[in-house]
């Protein structure tokens, strides 16, 4: 009885918080496709205007790789209507930040104003995407510092090239296997008009999603919106190609020699299905329950108990098409990546054999909860939640919905989906390891 009070008390406790954070929303598209989300929220004066293009660098051809990621950058250079430099002062002269990432799946850019400049920041948005300046010394600028990014973050940084490394080898099919940051060469040999064709086809109103959020009149906001983005012409239609994966059947063998490195690192990654499916969520628990921080089965397990790994962890990455769960570990003293990976497998088996402990399934509800409440704590997290949802789930309505899901699923779903997945023969095993001369190449 007391068992059951505690978990109906937990239940409501969930369901209150859930309704307590439900987002409000209206959305409505542009003639051009452009579509709109507004969420008004005035307990804070400030607004925060975004828009998400459907672009990421799975949208590349092989042989021009890194063009998303560069057009994050050379978005920034200037417009018809704003000079090269100017950008970044206009924004930091009207007390507001802003800035953009890339993914595979799609393009980020949003900025945060004062609520009184709501006006200027969709103006700035509308430049970018009705008058963006692509000429040759914004090409060569941005090559630049796209080479001098990809140095310290991936080729000059012990273990930079992990994830590059998984994709290759994960992915034979698509477009997934090559990194976003993409290929220097391949950025220096194209030419101004790749990049303006690229920009033609991919930048564009009815490729893309404009979200306001925070403190703003609504009626303020539609007329502006009208004014500066419904005059853009609508694109022709992307059409985005599918890859289908062969299904792994035997373990992949791979090995990395990282001339920045002194102590070996075994990783073990599976490929994951698309991040809208159920199956998708059930991963995130079992990743969060295996390897989210210390006090997870893997790293209490092999890091504090038998003390065999200098460090043990995991990385989901929930994509669009595909993820991928990458479970990693430094092995200690005269322990090898093969006591890491016979550890690790114990613990999966557990998983794929029996329940999973009541406590530990209540811990990783509260887990979830938690960050969905951390995650719509902010107008910004919110306006790119609501970006996320409508561009890549097709469904903005997950902003309230989602944590349902994660309560619903079940112990023995996560026993279920952990046989689905998880199997040795099911896996890329990556031995990444120093050079052997350990001397840069």
């Amino acid at each position: 009885m007391k068992k059951s009070i505690m978990i109906l008390s937990t239940a409501l406790m969930l369901g209150g918080v859930a309704d307590a954070q439900n987002i409000n929303f209206e959305e409505y598209d542009l003639n051009n496709g452009m579509h709109v989300i507004l969420h008004h929220d005035p307990s804070a004066p400030v607004v925060v205007t975004s828009v998400m293009y459907h672009v990421g660098s799975k949208d590349e051809e092989p042989t021009k790789t890194g063009f998303a990621h560069f057009f994050e950058h050379l978005l920034f250079e200037g417009t018809a209507n704003i000079k090269r430099g100017e950008w970044f002062k206009i924004v930091a002269s009207n007390g507001g930040k802003n800035n953009a990432n890339t993914s595979d799946d799609r393009t980020y850019y949003y900025e945060i104003f004062p609520s009184n400049n709501l006006e200027l920041a969709l103006w700035m948005e509308s430049e970018r995407l009705l008058h963006p300046v692509i000429n040759q010394i914004g090409v060569d600028t941005q090559r630049g510092v796209i080479k001098e990014e990809k140095a310290s973050r991936y080729d000059n940084r012990a273990y930079g090239k992990i994830i590059n490394e998984v994709k290759k080898n994960l992915f034979i099919k698509h477009p997934y296997q090559w990194s976003t940051i993409g290929s220097t060469e391949q950025l220096e040999t194209a030419t101004l008009e790749d990049f303006r064709a690229f920009n033609k086809k991919f930048y564009i109103p009815n490729n893309a999603v404009l979200v306001v959020a925070g403190d703003f009149e609504k009626e303020n906001a539609k007329k502006w919106i009208e004014k500066y983005f419904g005059e853009i012409q609508k694109g022709e239609k992307v059409e985005k190609q599918i890859f289908i994966e062969t299904p792994i059947t035997e373990t992949i063998r791979a090995t990395y020699q990282d001339p920045n490195i002194q102590i070996p690192m075994v990783i073990a990654s599976y490929r994951t299905p698309s991040m809208k499916t159920r199956d998708a969520r059930v991963l995130n628990l079992i990743s969060a329950y295996l390897s989210d921080g210390k006090s997870s089965k893997l790293y209490k397990k092999i890091v504090d108990d038998k003390k065999i790994a200098l460090q043990i962890g995991a990385v989901g990455f929930s994509q669009e098409d595909y993820g991928m769960y990458i479970v990693y570990g430094l092995p200690m003293g005269t322990h090898t990546s093969e006591d890491l990976l016979a550890e690790i497998d114990e613990e999966i088996v557990k998983i794929q054999t029996d329940l999973i402990s009541e406590r530990d399934f209540e811990k990783l509800q509260n887990q979830f909860e938690n960050q969905y409440i951390d995650i719509n704590s902010s107008v910004e997290g919110i306006a790119e939640n609501l970006a996320k949802y409508y561009l890549l789930y097709g469904d903005i309505n997950l902003i309230n919905t989602e944590i349902a899901t994660y309560q619903s699923i079940s112990r023995e779903e996560i026993r279920a989906v952990a046989k689905k997945y998880l199997n040795p023969n099911q896996r890329l095993i990556l031995d990444y390891i120093p050079a052997k001369d350990n001397t840069k190449k």
